[in-house]
């Protein structure tokens, strides 16, 4: 690949415009793209994003709500919701030259087909390169540039690991990888499994009760990971159980708030939806074209999708057949 001197992020809410910062710490030439005008004019003429409130950007940051000039960066990060990303890829695509990187930043998997975020883009794009941003790793954080360590994963290690050094510097470590598969599915499953773990606190069932959660929730996503192709380092890695164990752990994960109130028998917290709402029920979907068994993961979805009562769904769990360790 040619040196990578510009990049686009697609996307200026919290996470992307952070992403923005990490990119101009690594010295590149970075435009954030916002949708709707209003928005992009506030941030670029104040430097602030009200969703990020008290982190000023970076002078090497431009923002536009010009799409065309948005497609024109060595690097795009496609820093938008799972179920929106293909609506929004779309709309890049004829903007976007051969050859283009464009990097998924959101972890879910698409609803009715299926697709993996990579996956999404490859039909979208089909010129563009794709490839997976995933990793334990909080917006706030990361835009005061505090030590964040991440996974990048593509097809090509060449490819992968030319991405790594264009977005990494001091405070931002992103390992790279080929398992493309394994990145996808950890950070897909790990949104669903901070929900049940929520739940567990929310419902004050005890620290042993979320240190069990917690292991048998990623003994799920590892069964999977597995049938689906995903090597087993990359699993219990940065994108795999360290997300996992830092969405199960912290009130700063939507997913995991949603789990508390869920386990209060409250109103989910207003804002933004928890992304692994959406995932849930392709989850299990997946899970159950590969017969993968993910009792955390069904019970979640069918809380969720108001089939099953807390109580229920934990009586459900603790009362499954002994089986040995797997």
């Amino acid at each position: 690949m040619a040196a990578i001197t510009s990049v686009s992020v697609i996307g200026a809410g919290a996470w992307g415009t952070a992403l923005a910062g990490v990119a101009a710490r690594a010295g590149r030439k970075v435009v954030l793209y916002a949708r709707d005008p209003t928005h992009a004019t506030q941030i670029q003429t104040t430097r602030i994003n009200p969703r990020l409130a008290g982190v000023q950007l970076d002078p090497a940051i431009t923002v536009t709500s010009d799409i065309a000039s948005a497609g024109r960066a060595d690097v795009i990060l496609a820093v938008t919701p799972a179920q929106h990303l293909r609506a929004a890829v779309s709309h890049l695509a004829p903007h976007v030259a051969d050859g283009t990187p464009v990097i998924a930043c959101a972890k879910g998997i698409e609803h009715g087909t299926h697709k993996f975020m990579t996956e999404v883009i490859a039909e979208a794009a089909p010129q563009a390169i794709p490839a997976i941003l995933s990793g334990p790793s909080f917006a706030d954080d990361v835009a005061r540039g505090l030590p964040t360590a991440v996974t990048l994963a593509a097809k090509d290690e060449a490819i992968a690991s030319h991405l790594v050094q264009a977005l990494g510097s001091a405070t931002f470590r992103p390992y790279h990888t080929t398992d493309v598969r394994g990145v996808e599915i950890g950070g897909a499953a790990k949104n669903v499994l901070a929900i049940a773990a929520g739940i567990v606190v929310g419902r004050n069932l005890g620290a042993s009760a979320l240190a069990a959660l917690t292991t048998r929730g990623f003994s799920e996503l590892a069964r999977l990971g597995r049938a689906c192709g995903a090597r087993p380092e990359t699993l219990s890695g940065l994108s795999g159980l360290g997300d996992l164990l830092l969405s199960c752990s912290t009130a700063q994960s939507r997913n995991f708030a949603l789990g508390i109130a869920l386990g209060r028998g409250e109103a989910a917290p207003s804002g933004k939806l928890a992304e692994g709402a959406f995932t849930a029920p392709v989850l299990v979907e997946l899970a159950a074209s590969q017969k993968v068994d993910m009792p955390v993961s069904h019970a979640v979805a069918a809380i969720l999708g108001n089939r099953l009562t807390v109580d229920a769904a934990i009586e459900g769990l603790l009362t499954r057949p002994f089986k040995a360790e797997e």
